[in-house]
């Protein structure tokens, strides 16, 4: 045999079949796999979203670098937007619903004079006006319009679903998408700068750059917001910027970014935040007895904690783990989520 033939495929097998492949033979086009990463304990891990990706670009990411496809997000983020992305690993992922509905806070910058097919600086510009008379009291009085509770309409653009098919999806397709309003409360809406914008365009329209804070329940679009605080001054309005502070009571702070994570050892399992640390960060604590441990760990009821119907509570043992969520429900606390099963 030459040096060749121990590289060559194997010749056909009688009847023009080929021959079994020999072990170790890789088929034609096969790259060798990198290892698995080891699997991440169950937790949260909060991310510092990048301009430019998509929750589920960083859901993806995660799901490779925790070494399992149990990985979800408590919250849409825009890929514009940057900031704090709660996400869920294993069986942390049933408190994203929960995490979901926390009150969140933004810093942004609304660009008056613009209005936008988005309402933010991804959309088409539809309209300009000269804002360059908006006073500062006009200013503070459209402000304190959306502030408290509201009626809002999402932005078109939304990932609200209409008829099963997602907003934006039906903008695309060059649908007209009237949404309708829906409650939401604007706990805080700060202004800290404003600052007029050079006409870079040519335009010969004077805009107006307003850097601002919002504290805002769930379900609240800051780009609506940008367009409605525009609309009610009479020049329109669009989102330039927008950076989520907080999600509850998770804070950029303890949010990691995507070029950290991706430096982990390759050998180690990624470090998430624990159940127990998670549901503290999340719910009112309860510290709960042995018998009532074990009681719960078996979906039995136990005594009422006091808190009242409706309020939520995280249920710890002695041991300071995360045993169940809990609602009163008249003389007992129910189960919602077990999480130390017997």
């Amino acid at each position: 045999m030459t040096a060749a033939d121990a590289t060559d495929p194997a010749p056909p097998a009688a009847g023009g079949r080929r021959a079994p492949r020999t072990p170790g033979e890789q088929r034609r086009g096969d790259r060798p796999r990198p290892p698995r990463r080891p699997t991440a304990p169950d937790g949260l891990l909060v991310v510092d979203k990048p301009a430019g990706w998509t929750s589920h670009d960083v859901v993806a990411r995660a799901r490779g670098l925790a070494g399992t496809r149990k990985v979800g997000h408590a919250g849409t983020l825009d890929p514009m937007a940057t900031g704090v992305l709660v996400l869920g690993v294993g069986r942390a992922t049933r408190l994203l619903t929960y995490v979901v509905g926390a009150d969140k806070e933004y810093t942004a910058t609304i660009r008056l004079g613009v209005a936008t097919t988005t309402d933010d600086a991804e959309g088409e510009v539809v309209a300009r006006a000269d804002a360059g008379g908006v006073t500062r009291a006009a200013l503070d009085a459209g402000v304190a319009a959306l502030t408290g509770r509201i009626e809002q309409v999402p932005s078109a653009v939304s990932a609200i679903k209409v008829d099963g098919q997602r907003a934006y999806a039906r903008v695309r397709a060059g649908e007209d998408v009237a949404l309708a309003a829906r409650p939401v409360t604007v706990a805080r809406f700060d202004v800290h700068e404003v600052r007029p914008v050079p006409d870079a365009d040519g335009s010969g329209t004077a805009a107006l750059d307003v850097d601002v804070t919002v504290v805002c329940s769930s379900g609240t679009y800051i780009r609506a917001l940008a367009r409605d605080l525009g609309a009610g001054l009479g020049v329109g309005g669009h989102l330039t910027a927008l950076r989520r502070t907080r999600v509850g009571g998770y804070r950029l702070d303890v949010a990691r970014d995507l070029e950290a994570l991706d430096a982990w050892p390759a050998d180690v399992p990624l470090d998430t935040l624990p159940l127990a640390d998670a549901a503290r960060a999340t719910f009112p604590v309860r510290e709960l007895t042995a018998e009532e441990t074990r009681a719960l760990s078996y979906g039995q009821r136990v005594p009422a904690g006091g808190t009242g119907p409706g309020v939520t509570v995280a249920a710890l043992s002695q041991a300071g783990e995360l045993v169940a969520l809990l609602e009163d429900r008249g003389p007992h606390a129910r189960p919602v989520l077990v999480f130390a099963a017997a």
